[in-house]
């Protein structure tokens, strides 16, 4: 198994689709493309990949197929995530199963839990599996966040829930994770254009958006920071930043799926309801911004 401690630049992939079905093809492609680019870890069927809208089997069968086509040679981390704690235990005990190195499990969304149901849920997931947890707060989308206390809760009992992907747009909660546990946790940035800000005050990597096209240059980027090189990463971030905001130009992973058919890298940007394609001049954004990142 993979060591259980993760930083560098781990990709959320995208679900490919072709005429409303997984594209398995395309999807293979995509895991060889992150192989090739020296990427440090794989999470097939995050909120990157559309889980919401694929069905319980479509979402397990992405996941073997990740795992089958990363052959060993990345550590591929399963979402695991729901907002039910049944059905996430579910998920979780599947993908440890099927060979996932790790789960990536997100806070619960909708209904809003307390955070001591929010403790339960996610004690409830470690106990289910000894394969490494990433917790997953991103506020913004679940309406709640994973509170600090809360992490320190889980990393005193469960010595295999040590990483945190933090997605909640603040550099200063990233300061108070790491006053917290210090090196007994670990935070990967949720955000693409928040990377180098969080690893300047000790997040050690990304859970990237950016990496499904541009895997060797993040991962350039996120090592020099490693390094403590941050004026050649600032250099590199400088450059990628236009690039960081155009796939957010409209709801992930639109933008990011009409970049990878751009570059031929999956045939066709297909997402499914309620997502829905970009608008002709968002298009037009988008191209233009990665035309001048392609000189």
């Amino acid at each position: 198994m993979h060591p259980s401690r993760f930083t560098g630049t781990i990709t959320a992939l995208v679900t490919p689709f072709r005429r409303g079905q997984v594209a398995y093809e395309d999807l293979a492609k995509l895991v060889a493309h992150q192989i090739k680019g020296g990427i440090n870890g794989l999470v097939p069927v995050g909120t990157t990949g559309e889980s919401p809208t694929l069905s319980h089997e479509e979402h397990m069968d992405v996941i073997r197929a990740v795992i089958a086509a990363a052959r060993g040679r990345v550590p591929v981390i399963a979402g695991t995530g729901s907002n039910s704690t049944q059905e996430a235990v579910e998920l979780t005990t599947l993908s440890d199963e099927a060979g996932a190195d790790a789960m990536l499990v997100v806070a619960p969304y909708y209904n809003k839990p307390s955070q001591e149901g929010l403790y339960r849920h996610f004690a409830t997931l470690a106990e289910a599996t000894d394969k490494p947890i990433i917790l997953y707060s991103i506020p913004g989308r679940c309406g709640i966040e994973i509170s600090v206390a809360v992490v320190e809760r889980l990393r005193a009992k469960y010595s295999h829930v040590s990483t945190i992907k933090e997605a909640g747009g603040s550099v200063d909660r990233v300061d108070q994770l790491k006053q917290a546990m210090g090196r007994d946790i670990t935070v990967l940035s949720g955000d693409d254009s928040l990377t180098l800000p969080f690893m300047s005050v000790g997040a050690e990597g990304v859970i990237s958006v950016a990496s499904n096209l541009y895997a060797r240059e993040v991962g350039r980027m996120v090592q020099l920071a490693l390094a403590h090189d941050f004026a050649k990463a600032g250099v590199l971030h400088r450059r990628l930043y236009p690039m960081f905001k155009a796939i957010f130009i409209e709801p992930n992973p639109v933008p990011i799926k009409a970049a990878l058919v751009r570059a031929g890298i999956i045939a066709s940007g297909e997402v499914r309801a309620p997502l829905c394609e970009m608008t002709a001049a968002n298009a037009r954004v988008l191209a233009a911004t990665l035309a001048m990142l392609d000189r």
